[in-house]
C-alpha cells in the first residue's frame, strides 16, 4: 500500500463539506490515526454563547473519518457516544482519533477532543463497520 502525505489526505477529504465548511481541518496523521482542529468562532456558539456540543460532535466524528480512512477507505459509523467532560475556553477545539481495535468488519476507535488550553471538552468512543 503506498503511503499519503498528510496533503494527499487533506485534499481526500476536502469534500466533506459540512465538516470543512464548519472549520475542521487535518493537521495529523499515522498509522490509524488522525488528529483535527477547528478555529472557533461566533458561528460555534450557542445561545448562552459557549460552544455548543455539536461543535466537538462534528469534530470528533471527522476526525474518526480521517483515522479510519485515509489509508483504506470505506469505514462508516454504527455507532457513536460522546460525553462532554467541560465547556472549551480556548479559541481552538483539537481532536485526537486512535484505533482501539480493528476487526474484520468492524473496528472501534477513542477520540479525545480538548481546546488548546488543555481543557478536556469531551470524549468519545465509535464503533465503525468496514463496507
Amino acid at each position: 500500500m503506498e503511503e499519503k502525505t498528510l496533503a494527499q489526505v487533506q485534499e481526500m477529504f476536502e469534500n466533506d463539506r459540512f465538516a470543512t465548511l464548519n472549520g475542521a481541518r487535518i493537521t495529523e496523521i499515522g498509522d490509524h490515526y488522525a488528529r483535527c482542529e477547528m478555529e472557533l468562532d461566533d458561528r460555534h456558539k450557542n445561545a448562552l454563547g459557549a460552544v455548543m456540543g455539536g461543535a466537538s460532535f462534528t469534530l470528533a466524528d471527522f476526525t474518526f473519518a480521517v483515522a479510519s480512512n485515509w489509508q483504506k477507505p470505506g469505514t462508516v459509523s454504527l455507532s457513536t457516544n460522546i460525553t462532554y467532560l467541560g465547556g472549551a475556553k480556548g479559541s481552538r477545539l483539537i481532536a485526537e482519533a486512535h484505533m482501539v481495535k480493528d476487526g474484520r468488519t468492524t473496528c472501534y476507535y477513542r477520540v479525545d477532543v480538548t481546546d488548546d488550553l488543555g481543557t478536556q471538552v469531551a470524549a468519545v468512543t465509535i464503533t465503525g463497520y468496514h463496507k
